[in-house]
């Protein structure tokens, strides 16, 4: 089950900028990138939980501690804004969020009959292969 996350907007620094690619004179004009940064060590969280970000957003951290955030896809500012914050906020819940420990079980009986019966049926072919004519 996945954790829902707010991140208040005062803890987020977001800039917006030129988009790349084509799209003739509107993109030449327009700042309708976003660009999006939140500070763990800076955040509401509690001291655990900015651990877990830490540790677990390793590969996503710049400068350290903080998150950025890059989107482009749509053609006006609010909708790359409001994208990129559902990102930023799923990706903390997403990290967030301890993983299941894995319950060891034994197997059956029927399928431990039927390994062992299997293995002997095969060192039996096995067997009279060697055995003379």
């Amino acid at each position: 089950m996945k954790a829902k996350i707010v991140i208040p907007w005062t803890e987020i620094e977001w800039t917006a900028t030129r988009s790349s690619g084509a799209g003739g004179q509107h993109v030449n004009r327009t700042n309708s990138a976003v660009q999006i940064r939140y500070s763990i060590s800076g955040s509401s969280l509690t001291d655990i939980q900015k651990s877990k970000l830490l540790k677990r957003l390793q590969s996503r951290l710049v400068q350290g501690d903080e998150i950025l955030i890059r989107i482009e896809d749509q053609r006006d500012q609010k909708s790359n804004k409001d994208r990129a914050y559902r990102l930023l906020c799923e990706m903390v819940a997403q990290a967030l969020v301890d993983p299941k420990k894995r319950i060891a079980t034994k197997p059956k009986k029927s399928a431990i009959r039927n390994r062992l019966k299997d293995k002997k049926h095969h060192g039996e072919i096995k067997k009279n292969r060697s055995e003379k004519f």
